[in-house]
């Protein structure tokens, strides 16, 4: 039997461990609990979710029900155990945790083609691999992975800047201009006179930041390049606008004048669906930076397709190191799964697992790699991570913003998320069930 092992029995390390059975590969699932636990982990259980019992909203015109659908429609382990496993939560898939580790881990132990291994694994393994150690990887198998990546490995105190949808952006009230001219237009202009600019400072440096976990604090220290905005704000009333809210070398065409400040916006992606908060990473609680950004002109009805965020995390410059199927460019039978890839959340992770033990399965077995249709969820969070445009990554959920927008205008918001989403699930079974002419593309 042909073999491959499987680092991490996180959901992404479950999902890929069973996609390789289920194919007839024999897998070394390797986990280090119970003999040592991350600072985050304390059941002893497989597929452990930490923080919450939710895995989001189940309403297929959601990105977060579409994504458990293309699972559903990938076999997923972790969808047959939560729905099995699940507890009333109005529109959202909860679960009961311990029942739902249980089942996941039920499921692995019995499984003919699967061996598990108890013990912290300390080297990359020689031979098909799937790593899926999550984001708190840390240790002898940290330093592997970074001597494998070299300088492209992340691992810090992580504070990301909140991602906006353009369309949700009012265009009367911003412009388009690089700083002095130089280069192309390209960045969104969010100007402020001084009143708008003081409101703005106040409502920031009161605002309620996110606790942070107990290992998080004992470990922190703010880097002077990715400081909170909140945390700089605190520094004075001046500093953002000698800051990321510097307005020299910009003029709006509207007054003829330079702002009292301004907030760029910089494209996130090639299609232009997506702009980041230049210089706004944050700590503050997701309702806080919903109410405190909208301040900002031009987004007072913006659509946050990610909050940012602030966290101990440990992550790949993906674009830089994984193809779209999560093999590592480096190494042909070495694949990566899980957050460390720079997927956010739970459901994504379970999903990049997936997507990794089927395609390491599929190379296993001499067939041609899945590279999922780019109008799908997964399709186009692969695509994110795998993005050589993506300059300065951070980690990305699921969300709306990342598909390929629909070519008519629709204003109906839910309207339009609706046939996206149906888009993606025909896409997704279309493709499916047209493999092999398909997977001829190569995951380059």
């Amino acid at each position: 039997m042909i073999r491959a092992a499987v680092v991490g029995a996180g959901l992404a390390g479950c999902e890929a461990a069973w996609a390789l059975a289920q194919r007839g590969i024999g897998v070394d699932l390797f986990e280090m609990k119970p003999q040592r636990y991350s600072p985050a982990h304390k059941y002893p259980g497989f597929a452990e979710l930490v923080c919450s019992n939710s895995l989001k909203a189940s309403r297929l015109g959601s990105a977060a029900g579409l994504l458990k659908e293309e699972m559903r429609m990938l076999s997923s382990l972790t969808m047959a155990c939560a729905e099995e496993t699940s507890v009333s939560a109005g529109g959202a898939l909860a679960v009961d945790r311990e029942k739902f580790s249980d089942l996941v881990t039920q499921h692995i132990k019995s499984h003919p083609n699967i061996t598990v291994h108890v013990g912290e694994v300390t080297a990359i393994p020689e031979g098909p691999a799937v790593i899926a150690t999550g984001p708190l990887t840390d240790g002898a198998l940290a330093q592997a992975i970074r001597e494998l990546c070299g300088s492209d490995t992340l691992s810090f105190f992580d504070a990301a800047a909140p991602i906006v949808s353009f369309d949700s952006i009012d265009q009367e009230r911003v412009f388009f201009a690089a700083r002095y001219g130089r280069g192309e237009d390209d960045y969104i202009n969010c100007p402020f006179n001084k009143e708008e600019y003081e409101a703005f400072y106040d409502a920031l440096i009161h605002a309620e930041s996110a606790p942070l976990k107990e290992f998080d604090k004992r470990d922190f220290t703010v880097y002077e390049g990715c400081m909170p905005v909140e945390v700089m704000a605190k520094r004075g009333p001046d500093t953002l606008r000698f800051g990321p809210m510097k307005p020299v070398g910009l003029t709006d065409p509207r007054t003829g004048r330079r702002p009292w400040a301004v907030v760029q916006l910089r494209r996130e992606n090639a299609e232009g669906t997506m702009f980041n908060l230049v210089g706004f990473q944050t700590n503050l609680k997701f309702p806080e930076q919903k109410r405190v950004f909208s301040m900002i002109p031009g987004l007072e009805n913006a659509s946050f397709l990610r909050y940012g965020v602030m966290h101990r995390n440990s992550f790949l410059d993906s674009p830089r190191l994984l193809t779209p199927t999560f093999r590592f460019r480096g190494r042909e039978d070495l694949y990566f799964a899980g957050q460390l890839t720079g997927v956010e959340g739970y459901t994504e992770s379970a999903a990049s697992g997936i997507l990794a033990g089927q395609n390491l399965a599929r190379q296993l077995l001499g067939q041609a790699p899945l590279v999922l249709p780019r109008d799908t969820m997964l399709g186009a969070l692969c695509a994110y991570i795998s993005d050589p445009n993506v300059k300065e990554f951070q980690p990305m959920g699921a969300n709306m913003g990342i598909l390929p927008p629909w070519p008519d205008r629709i204003r109906d918001k839910s309207q339009r998320y609706m046939l996206v989403a149906q888009r993606a699930v025909d896409s997704l079974r279309a493709y499916l069930q047209q493999e092999t002419p398909l997977y001829g593309k190569g995951d380059n």
